[in-house]
């Protein structure tokens, strides 16, 4: 599938992790198979049951959800589009479901998160984005796993009848075409879980074809396996980036899901730097956040959002619609290009003259920094022998006066050029 436009110009996205266990304050999902520490603790967890987690599904009221809120937020942060966890790996449906009772609709809180969420993200103008875990711990079928099945075995997993199966899937297919028939546009499916079976086991390109004959445009990450159309590797940045289009996805802090007890959080500048580098490899960002167990934001998360946003506000230019440098362009930090303005994003401070090399010289029309847009002085060079002199435009190296810091999370400057100047090796990512 070709890529949409909207995702190649992206950049930006929020992730939200969240379901009726955060009121215990626990990680998504992974506690009911003991991969998660409990709040105040180090060890590994084992003494939550399966019963217990699942136990606060009969009290999630959470009242201070704002949809509304949480939309404007994202808008505001600089996201263009969101991606939900509609269902994770513990079985909750966030949204109602015929193919479940296990899911918002039995709560005390009732009413359709996903529903609500959706048209508050379309109200704003961001793309939507459905999270789907293919497995699901809680579904008598798949089989549910218990505490007997501990530790979780990674690669012995639990097989039902083929019978069983042919039901799981069936009720995996019944809930996509919930999702893709009755909650609007779709853009995005995110999917996750897939490792617990084959691409075969999941009947994989049945499922694409049945989500592409439901939402044609829609585009499906990588987790459903040999039938995505994007990478998106996880809380770490990739030596080389994927082939082709591709996302990474990150959390502020150490955990996906609200965590009191996690207070590890990565600076705005250092999410900054990750942006600035992932879309400098031709990909885009998705960070996520975690709400509580009352549907509230964590306060830490929102001043994050809020600071990268201001920052976003004046340089995003350098990011939203932009794409890698062309790779000879050599410079010690994230280079992007939009149009024909490339931008050189200063992880680190230079100290005498910022020295730029493989710069088409002759093209050089001016030189700026994002948010004053103050005027930089510049030099060009050409090495003597002219060893690129057969090119119709000579390669040299630019100095660029240091500019004074401006305090922005991270500065970046603009070199403007004269003439286009395109990497035909990057023409398909």
């Amino acid at each position: 599938m070709t890529i949409p436009d909207w995702f190649r110009e992206a950049a930006f996205g929020l992730f939200v992790h969240w379901d009726h266990a955060s009121q215990q304050g626990v990680e998504i999902g992974w506690p009911l198979v003991g991969h998660s520490i409990l709040p105040g603790r180090t060890e590994p967890e084992a003494d939550i049951t399966v019963a217990q987690y699942q136990s606060t599904a009969a009290t999630f009221d959470p009242h201070h959800w704002d949809p509304r809120a949480v939309a404007r937020l994202a808008r505001a942060a600089g996201a263009r589009y969101v991606v939900f966890t509609v269902r994770h790996h513990a079985g909750y449906s966030m949204y109602h479901t015929e193919h479940s009772d296990f899911s918002i609709a039995a709560s005390p809180y009732g009413r359709d998160i996903t529903r609500e969420f959706f048209d508050a993200l379309r109200a704003e103008g961001l793309r939507v984005g459905v999270y789907y875990s293919l497995l699901d711990w809680n579904h008598p079928d798949y089989p549910a796993f218990t505490d007997a099945d501990r530790p979780y075995p990674h690669d012995r997993y639990r097989r039902p009848s083929p019978e069983r199966w042919a039901r799981y899937i069936d009720y995996v297919k019944g809930q996509l075409t919930e999702l893709l028939t009755r909650y609007g546009t779709i853009d995005l499916l995110w999917f996750d879980g897939e490792w617990e079976r084959t691409a075969e086991e999941w009947h994989a390109a049945e499922l694409r074809e049945l989500i592409k004959s439901l939402q044609p445009e829609v585009i499906i990450n990588d987790r459903l396996p040999g039938q995505g159309d994007y990478a998106t590797p996880e809380q770490g940045m990739p030596r080389r980036p994927p082939g082709g289009p591709w996302e990474l996805c990150l959390t502020m802090s150490d955990s996906w899901a609200y965590r009191p007890d996690d207070l590890d959080y990565k600076s705005p500048r250092l999410l900054a730097g990750y942006l600035s580098e992932v879309v400098s490899r031709g990909g885009n960002f998705l960070l996520n956040i975690g709400p509580r167990g009352d549907g509230s934001l964590v306060p830490t998360e929102v001043a994050i959002l809020k600071q990268l946003g201001a920052w976003l506000a004046s340089h995003g230019e350098s990011l939203f619609g932009a794409g890698p440098a062309p790779e000879r362009l050599d410079f010690h930090g994230p280079a992007t290009q939009r149009g024909d303005t490339i931008y050189l994003h200063l992880l680190l401070q230079p100290q005498d003259l910022l020295v730029v090399r493989n710069v088409p010289i002759g093209s050089v029309a001016g030189v700026r920094m994002l948010g004053t847009e103050q005027p930089l002085e510049y030099s060009v060079n050409e090495e003597v022998h002219k060893a690129n002199g057969a090119e119709d435009e000579p390669l040299g190296e630019l100095f660029i006066t240091v500019p004074t810091p401006t305090g922005a999370l991270i500065d970046v400057i603009a070199i403007e050029l004269s003439n286009s100047w395109k990497d035909e090796s990057r023409a398909g990512l």
